[in-house]
């Protein structure tokens, strides 16, 4: 028989933590470590040189001199390499509305080049920016085939377009309209009334984000962020594929990891051959432009199918916050029955679905969407394997946690390229809209847990009336989401600038799991690397003095490794990491599936918090089997680590 679809789960975090003090991490201008920007990826800046940039910013300095400062500030932020150039516009005549060039071109990242272009700029004539949008689109580079890249115009301006043709919120949603890889944001320089509102349109049609700058020291923070943001974009892999609206002629795929995109309340169908007796688990991770608009209960739904009824296994995630889009993922799996003679225990064709809902008035662009699809054969006969694990024990909020001093990491941009940590407490900063990854390899008969730490941070005024949220989600090495229905974690906490803390894990993995009915212990049925994601909402780029704020993680990975899924399996050795390949000795038919050392899998949060009641309660929502209540993180903070 089908196993009816799964229905969510929704835990509440009532009450803000208290403050406590500690130290500010200090945000500085080092060139984060990252991995090669995918091709066709780049970013052009656009920035008003019109006649209203010679006016004073108020601190005694012109507009344009805070423009120059505010480049200088971003090119020395971004990572090398990275594929930046400069277009101005008003800067070459006292008049025309066809006064936009190239004042550097879109290349690996040339920071004196810029610097020296943008000295050079002198503000003249009027605001052609619908032309110099429809330009700089021209500047970056072309889409590029069989991956996916991210091209982001940035528009720096003071003002509204005066010249009016071509309409720049038209050109904006033209440009975003074609293609899933461009997106435009805009920063607004002391803008108001009718500027800042055509600035905002611009961002809106434009797939991007708009960022508000009421001063000089806001305009270098929010270039900054808008700059690292497109730098730091969620890095793609797999094979090209398209998927159809309904089964008939869906593409057959085989076990990889695969790319597409999908639009708004959209179905997508695989097709894929099983044999009886393998679990199969399929993931889809989205990733929309940070911070783009999207509803709390826009949603990712998974599901496998059999037959023209069956319905193996279905999954739903929500984005479940107001503040704005970040990577979102779900997972799902077809078990078969322990007995065999489950409705989706046959040998034959299935289909792996994924279906995007979105509210009225959320983003509509397409989203790049990243496929993950494995099997997993059955244990060797004659293996008995070691009973479930489906209870947290020593694994849960009573769980001792290191406490030595921090060392620095930089975390990934995606499951790609997460950065691998052992136990320990590591260091790293995040930005507004941004979330950082992280693996950790867990071993059979161990379980990961850790804590998240927000750090105490100057707020732009002194003070901070906004609350944000901070967020985290582990995942496995197929990518279900665990841990936030389970009444043990809560996966959000309220971030108002001071220091903040949750708590997350998962059961010990066993191989027996997967025959558990609770959401977050069926998943963990493997051992390999587990995925950490961790979130900053958008709203903190209205909090934050610093451009990025600090975290703290604290990782275990507890209980004694074994050496395989099978009872009685003996501890493996301390040289021995966990989650390390060891040939056939978890009792698999080919020694893990296929699933090999070398193996690249992806995560994404989804489902973090809706900030209520003026910040003062979190409700988060994630729909999976039947509803659990959650509860609320009572760990104290540990203060003097940043």
């Amino acid at each position: 028989m089908a196993q009816r679809p799964r229905r969510g789960a929704v835990a509440l975090l009532a009450g803000l933590l208290l403050a406590l003090t500690a130290g500010p991490l200090q945000a500085t201008a080092a060139t984060p470590a990252r991995a090669p920007a995918a091709d066709g990826t780049g970013m052009v800046m656009v920035l008003d040189s019109s006649g209203s940039m010679a006016g004073n910013d108020g601190s005694g300095s012109t507009r344009i001199d805070s423009a120059r400062k505010a480049v200088g500030t971003v090119v020395d932020a971004l990572p090398d390499g990275y594929p930046t150039g400069l277009r101005v516009y008003g800067a070459d005549k006292p008049k025309g509305c066809d006064d936009t060039r190239l004042a550097q071109p879109v290349a690996a990242l040339d920071r004196a080049g810029l610097k020296r272009a943008v000295a050079g700029v002198l503000p003249k004539g009027d605001t052609p920016i619908g032309l110099s949008l429809r330009k700089a689109a021209d500047d970056l580079p072309g889409p590029a085939g069989g991956s996916i890249g991210k091209r982001t115009i940035l528009l720096i301006s003071d003002g509204e377009d005066n010249c009016h043709a071509p309409p720049p919120c038209k050109v904006a949603a033209q440009l975003a309209a074609s293609g899933v890889d461009l997106h435009i944001d805009a920063i607004g320089f002391q803008v108001a009334g009718t500027a800042r509102a055509q600035l905002e349109c611009i961002a809106k049609a434009g797939n991007g984000r708009y960022y508000d700058a009421p001063d000089a020291r806001a305009l270098a923070r929010q270039l900054q962020r808008a700059g690292q943001l497109s730098a730091d974009g969620y890095r793609f892999k797999g094979k090209q594929v398209r998927g159809t609206a309904s089964g008939s002629g869906a593409p057959r795929i085989v076990p990889g990891q695969y790319l597409d995109s999908i639009g708004p309340n959209e179905e997508r169908y695989y097709a894929t051959d099983l044999d009886a007796a393998s679990t199969a688990d399929f993931s889809a991770t989205v990733v929309p432009q940070p911070g783009a608009a999207i509803d709390s209960l826009d949603t990712l739904h998974t599901r496998i199918a059999y037959g023209t009824d069956s319905s193996c296994d279905s999954t739903s995630e929500l984005f479940g916050q107001h503040e704005g889009a970040t990577p979102l993922t779900s997972g799902v799996s077809r078990i078969p029955t322990q007995s065999g003679t489950g409705g989706c225990d046959k040998a034959g064709r299935y289909w792996l679905v994924v279906e995007r809902k979105a509210a009225k008035g959320s983003d509509a662009a397409r989203w790049p969407m990243e496929l993950m699809f494995h099997v997993e054969h059955p244990l060797r006969k004659g293996v008995t394997p070691a009973q479930s694990e489906p209870e947290y024990g020593a694994g849960g909020k009573d769980a001792t946690l290191p406490t030595s001093a921090p060392k620095d990491v930089t975390g990934g941009t995606g499951f790609n390229d997460a950065r691998t940590l052992r136990q320990g407490v590591w260091r790293d900063k995040v930005l507004p809209a941004q979330t950082v990854w992280y693996k950790v390899p867990v071993g059979w008969g161990q379980q990961l847990r850790y804590d998240v730490e927000f750090a105490n941070e100057p707020t732009v005024k002194g003070y901070s009336a906004a609350t944000s949220y901070g967020g985290t989600q582990v995942y496995t090495p197929f990518r279900t989401p665990v841990g936030s229905g389970t009444g043990q974690f809560s996966p959000q906490v309220p971030y108002s600038g001071r220091l903040a803390s949750l708590s997350m894990g998962t059961v010990p993995v066993a191989w027996t799991n997967r025959y558990e009915t609770h959401p977050d212990v069926r998943p963990v049925h493997r051992n390999g690397d587990f995925y950490i994601a961790v979130t900053l909402g958008a709203k903190a780029s209205e909090i934050a003095e610093h451009p990025q704020i600090g975290v703290v993680l604290r990782i275990a990975v507890l209980g004694k490794e074994k050496s395989g899924p099978q009872a009685g399996a003996s501890a493996v050795r301390a040289d021995v990491s966990p989650g390390d390949s060891r040939p056939s000795a978890d009792g698999t038919q080919d020694g893990g599936g296929g699933w090999s050392a070398g193996r690249v899998v992806a995560v994404a949060i989804g489902g973090v918090g809706v900030l209520l009641l003026a910040g003062l309660a979190v409700a988060y929502g994630r729909a999976r089997r039947k509803p659990r209540a959650g509860a609320g993180n009572s760990d104290p903070m540990r203060g003097g680590s940043w």
